[in-house]
């Protein structure tokens, strides 16, 4: 077999950082049909408004979407269909019970696919932000631009 080349498929959930405070994160791999991998090989997947859920001891993905393949014909995908993730049963038995608190969830940040090819997804544990959170959140990311600019500058 012949080396394969890094993929360069990096989809990332932008307002999971902005809504959450992420305290925790893990690596799984995901379950996916062939139209789907092949989708998200073309980087036409999105995880905006995507959260995970425990379900008979199983984490599954929810209203991530994952674009129809051009190519697939019949047997294509459903674009937003649930997902199951794959982690030990160690990890999927901390995030239980870590979810399990008020105020805290489970949601996908990023989608990669790694050097054997396959596709995994970055979830966190979170906490919600309140609004002034979200605004200071805001005012540090403006700050950190401006010293950036004026060090770029002098």
């Amino acid at each position: 077999m012949g080396a394969r080349r890094t993929s360069n498929v990096n989809i990332r959930n932008k307002r999971a950082s902005f809504d959450y405070e992420l305290l925790d994160t893990y690596t799984a791999g995901i379950v996916l049909t062939g139209t789907e991998i092949k989708s998200i090989r073309q980087s036409k997947a999105s995880l905006a408004d995507t959260y995970c859920t425990l379900i008979n001891g199983e984490l599954w993905v929810k209203g991530m979407h994952v674009a129809e393949y051009f190519y697939g014909s019949y047997n294509n995908h459903q674009a937003k269909r649930d997902r199951k993730l794959l982690l030990t049963a160690k990890e999927l038995r901390k995030l239980a019970s870590d979810a399990k608190n008020p105020g805290y969830t489970i949601i996908p940040t990023k989608v990669f696919i790694n050097e054997k090819g396959l596709a995994k997804v970055v979830i966190a544990l979170a906490r919600g932000k309140r609004q002034y959170d979200k605004r200071e959140t805001l005012r540090e990311n403006d700050d950190r631009r401006e010293i950036a600019r004026i060090m770029h500058r002098g």
